[in-house]
C-alpha cells in the first residue's frame, strides 16, 4: 500500500510542475487554448447535425446560410471574431494567458477509402475534440466526419506542450463507417425521452465536450456524438484512479453536457432542469448543492443551431469569478445569489459557430492538484 501512495505522490508533483495541468472546472485559470473562428465552413455532411436540431430545422438553417459546404458569411465571421476579442481581452485582465491556434484550411476536401467530404468545419470551440486530465492531453474519436482533421490547428501548441513535459494521447482513429450511424433512427416524438442516440456501438467515439471534470470524478452523457463504448474506452485509458458517471439524458438531441450539467465549484453544480431530472441524479451528489438554472433568454437568431440552453455554456476562471453572457440577466441574478462573481460578456454572434465560452475555451493549466470532492 505504502508503495501505491508513493507513486500518486510523484504523480501529483510531476503533474504540478508541468505546463498542462487540470483536474476540474474551477480550480484558478492560468492558461487557456481560445477558439478561432478563420475560415470557417458551414458543413455539407449532416447526418450528425440534422439529429441535433428539432425535426425539419436543418433544412431551413442551411437555407438561411446560403446552402451547405459553403463558407460562412463576411458578416458572421466578423462579427463573432468582434466578440471573441472581448471575450480574450477579459480573460487577459484577469490574469489568463490565452493561446491561439494556428490557421487550418477547413474548405479542403478529404477522404479516407471509405468517404469523402467537400469539407472540414472550423476550430471555433477546442473543448469539442480535446479534454484535459492532469497533465494530460486527450484527442477524442469524434463521430462527426466533417471534424476529422479539426486537430490540426493544434499541433504546434501539443507539440509545444509535449516538449515540455506534457502527455499528449489519442484515442484509436475511428473509422467512422456507415455502421457507425443507425440508419432507422428517428427523433423521439414530443414529451417521450430517448432510448437510444444516432450513433451506433460499431466502435469507440466520443466528443470531450460530453465529459466535465470534478478531480477523480468525471461525469458524462451519451448522445448522438457519445458512445458507451467510447465512455468504457475512455474509464480504461484513465486508470482505476478515476471514476466516470454516467448522466441520464432527457434531451432527445443531446451534444455535449456542458450546457446540461456544468460543476462550478466544490460542492455546486449547475443544471439544465430540461435536461436532467434533479431528482433522480447520481447518488454521489447527494452532499452537493444542485443549482437549477432558470428559463434562459431566448437567443436573438433562433437559426443558428443551438438551442437556447447555450446560455449555460459559462466558464469558471476561480471557485467564484464566471463568465456569462451579457443578456442572461436571470442566470446573472442567479449566479450572484448562489454566492458567485459573474463576469458578463457579450457572445451571442458567436453561437452560430455552434459554442459559448466553455465550448470556446480549453483549459490548460489551473492552479490545484488532483483530488476527490466526494
Amino acid at each position: 500500500m505504502k508503495s501505491v501512495g508513493m507513486a500518486e505522490n510523484q504523480i501529483d508533483e510531476l503533474t504540478s510542475s508541468c505546463p498542462v495541468n487540470s483536474h476540474n472546472e474551477w480550480d484558478p485559470l492560468e492558461e487557456v487554448i481560445i477558439g478561432s473562428v478563420e475560415g470557417a465552413m458551414f458543413p455539407e455532411w449532416k447526418t450528425i447535425n440534422e439529429a441535433c436540431v428539432p425535426p425539419s430545422m436543418w433544412d431551413e438553417i442551411v437555407e438561411r446560410m446560403g446552402g451547405a459546404g459553403v463558407p460562412y458569411s463576411k458578416e458572421q465571421v466578423d462579427a463573432a471574431r468582434q466578440q471573441l476579442a472581448g471575450f480574450i481581452h477579459i480573460l487577459e485582465q484577469e490574469g489568463v494567458n490565452v493561446r491561439r491556434l494556428d490557421q487550418a484550411d477547413f474548405a479542403s476536401s478529404f477522404a479516407t477509402p471509405s468517404w469523402q467530404v467537400s469539407s472540414g468545419f472550423c476550430s471555433a470551440n477546442p473543448r469539442d475534440p480535446f479534454i484535459v486530465i492532469g497533465n494530460e492531453i486527450i484527442e477524442a474519436p469524434m463521430a462527426d466526419r466533417s471534424r476529422y482533421y479539426e486537430a490540426w490547428a493544434y499541433r504546434s501548441l501539443f507539440k509545444e506542450y509535449f516538449k515540455a513535459g506534457a502527455k499528449w494521447t489519442s484515442a484509436p482513429r475511428p473509422q467512422l463507417l456507415d455502421d457507425l450511424y443507425d440508419s432507422e433512427y428517428e427523433c423521439p416524438a414530443e414529451g417521450e425521452l430517448p432510448s437510444n442516440y444516432l450513433v451506433t456501438e460499431f466502435e469507440p467515439v466520443f466528443d470531450a465536450a460530453d465529459f466535465v471534470r470534478c478531480g477523480e470524478d468525471i461525469f458524462c452523457q451519451k448522445s448522438h456524438v457519445t458512445n458507451q463504448f467510447g465512455i468504457d474506452w475512455l474509464q480504461r485509458h484513465l486508470g482505476d484512479r478515476y471514476r466516470i458517471h454516467l448522466l441520464k439524458s432527457r434531451n432527445p438531441m443531446a451534444i455535449h453536457i456542458d450546457t446540461t450539467f456544468l460543476p462550478l465549484a466544490p460542492g455546486k453544480v449547475l443544471v439544465n432542469p430540461e435536461h436532467l431530472d434533479v431528482q433522480n441524479l447520481p447518488s454521489i451528489l447527494d452532499s452537493w448543492d444542485i443549482l437549477v438554472a432558470p428559463d434562459p433568454i431566448p437567443q436573438p437568431d433562433p437559426l443558428s443551431g443551438v438551442c437556447d440552453c447555450i446560455a449555460f455554456n459559462v466558464l469558471m476562471l476561480d471557485e467564484e469569478r464566471v463568465v456569462v453572457e451579457e443578456r442572461q440577466e436571470p442566470l446573472i441574478k442567479a449566479l450572484k445569489e448562489w454566492g458567485f462573481k459573474p463576469i458578463p460578456c457579450a457572445f451571442h454572434h458567436y453561437f452560430p459557430f455552434l459554442g459559448a465560452f466553455h465550448c470556446a475555451t480549453l483549459d490548460v493549466r489551473r492552479r490545484g492538484e488532483l483530488k476527490s470532492y466526494f
